[in-house]
């Protein structure tokens, strides 16, 4: 029934162009008699007709007159129509190559797309062959390409897509092709001589350079970066398109893992990292929903006592496939996939409820992904949390990691002016390691300083750390903003950092990072919980009051 429908539908459709197929015809025939005819007629009436005009004899036969000029009316009308039906061609022509154009090229950068690259560069790659070359594939992605359209509108990223899409093809050989795969993807297909890598690198390190220089855009400068992969073909081998496209991907997801703004080139091992990778995300899905993450604590102490002062919540993935998980592993790819903000949030759950058995001077610290930062109901939904296990705000301090504050320092300075009005402490991570400017630091109401790890954990071997750490320390006590050091590691360290003040201290010295029920056995051991064993919840309070 479909089927008869959609014959009935084309016929319909093909029924006016059939019309004007047949009054074309019946129009020739006619025009090719009236032309006959006019040669017959026309050697009898013209010549009468121009010795009428002359004087000389009778004129031509009425009859035979008439004739002649609808002979005549109607050669002048199929004339008409052949120019109106010539236009009519010509314009159905450029319609069809504009519609083709359309459907071979992407409409806002002008590039080809998805649907045309790979029979372009099936073409280029036989060429290349035959004349012995290689063909070299270079998949290219902006980096944080979102961001630019979170904060400056879709009309900025266009802007950058049509800025980029041009600085490359500026810088393509002839021949080679570029197209716009959809998003912010873009891939170059060319042709190289045989063992010619040097030459594809170069090509792609000036595409990287050239897109990461700043685009104007109204009164702003938009930049990005841009990470490459690249794959080529071997001589005399079949040439598999859709394959080289995706062992290229493959590495420029690569380059993206290994910090942006570079190139890699595919190696076969890189495969089996994708399919991984792959499984990490799928796991993540399922595990989410399923509790399978669970927060382990680090205890947090005051040097100068060696008393527990709180703890820092670290992510574990108990994951019944892959085992204990890494957080250095799937955090990147939870941010990657969106589910970072839920990941993160079920972990908080947990912890807040666990912290509240723990005495009342305990504080409890956790991170936040950079991605949670760019969500400006962030603070909103921590409230939310916060409210539903009844757990003091004044206790929780939020890190954030200070690689964040050059993204977009007005987002975060909202960010912690909202958290602290909520009576959250929040407290700049990995200090040391960014870079943030003083002024940066006095305009950012933190209220604590973390040195990084990497500082404290070679301050004996290192003279440039422990200048490091001596400077930090000194900037803190002039912001007036407390330290806490992590890494400790030995006693020798901990004996270092004590020559330099009094602050808080973390590191294995003091035990690795455990889940919540060896970290209640380890506080209830030390009295430090509300709720034990013949203990009143009011015994608890009593001696945190005192």
């Amino acid at each position: 029934m479909a089927r008869s429908g959609m014959t009935e539908a084309a016929h319909e459709a093909d029924s006016p162009r059939l019309g004007r197929s047949n009054r074309d015809i019946v129009t020739l025939g006619i025009v090719s008699a009236a032309i006959v005819m006019f040669i017959g007629t026309g050697g009898s009436v013209l010549p009468r007709i121009v010795r009428q005009l002359a004087g000389d004899g009778a004129g031509p036969d009425q009859l035979l007159t008439n004739a002649l000029l609808l002979n005549i009316a109607l050669v002048i009308f199929g004339w008409r129509r052949y120019r109106d039906l010539a236009a009519e061609i010509a314009e159905r022509r450029k319609a069809e190559k504009l519609a083709r154009e359309l459907a071979e090229h992407d409409a806002l950068t002008g590039c080809l797309n998805r649907r045309s690259i790979g029979s372009a560069a099936s073409a280029l790659c036989l060429a290349a062959q035959q004349r012995g070359d290689q063909a070299a594939f270079i998949m290219l992605d902006l980096d944080r390409f979102k961001q630019v359209n979170d904060v400056n509108g879709h009309a900025a990223g266009d802007c950058l897509l049509e800025e980029a899409a041009g600085r490359i093809r500026s810088l393509l050989p002839p021949g080679a092709l570029l197209a716009r795969l959809g998003g912010d993807e873009f891939a170059v297909v060319l042709a190289v001589a045989p063992n010619r890598g040097e030459e594809i690198e170069r090509m792609a390190e000036g595409l990287i350079h050239a897109v990461a220089q700043p685009v104007s855009f109204g009164e702003f400068e938009l930049e990005t970066t841009i990470s490459a992969g690249i794959s080529r073909t071997t001589p005399g081998e079949p040439v598999d398109v859709q394959a080289q496209l995706h062992m290229a991907d493959i590495a420029m997801y690569h380059a993206k893992r290994n910090g942006r703004n570079r190139l890699a080139w595919f190696e076969p091992n890189m495969e089996n990292e994708q399919r991984f990778r792959s499984e990490i995300a799928s796991g993540i899905r399922r595990g989410v929903p399923l509790g399978e993450f669970v927060p382990y604590y680090e205890k947090q102490v005051d040097l100068e006592s060696g008393t527990i002062v709180g703890f820092e919540m670290l992510a574990r993935w108990n994951s019944p496939r892959l085992g204990m998980v890494n957080p250095e592993i799937f955090i990147p790819v939870a941010e990657e996939i969106g589910l970072i903000g839920e990941l993160s949030e079920s972990l908080i759950r947990q912890a807040l409820h666990d912290a509240r058995n723990w005495d009342p001077r305990l504080t409890l610290s956790v991170n936040i992904s950079p991605v949670q930062l760019r969500d400006p109901w962030f603070s909103q939904k921590l409230l939310k949390i916060l409210v539903e296990a009844n757990f003091p705000p004044s206790r929780l301090e939020i890190e954030v990691t200070e690689s964040c504050l050059h993204e977009n320092v007005g987002l975060v300075r909202s960010l912690i002016s909202s958290l602290k009005n909520q009576g959250i402490t929040v407290s700049l991570d990995d200090f040391g390691t960014g870079y943030s400017s003083l002024s940066q630091l006095r305009s950012l109401p933190f209220d604590r300083i973390k040195i990084d790890r990497s500082f404290v954990m070679s301050l004996l071997e290192d003279k440039d750390s422990a200048t490091i750490i001596q400077s930090i320390i000194q900037l803190g006590e002039g912001l007036g903003l407390p330290i806490t050091a992590e890494g400790i590691e030995s006693e020798a360290v901990l004996a270092e950092l004590k020559r330099y003040g009094k602050f808080k201290g973390q590191g294995y010295l003091y035990g690795y990072p455990e889940p919540a029920d060896r970290t209640e056995a380890t506080l209830a051991q030390l009295d430090l919980l509300l709720e034990m064993p013949g203990k009143t919840q009011g015994d608890a309070r009593r001696k945190a009051a005192g």
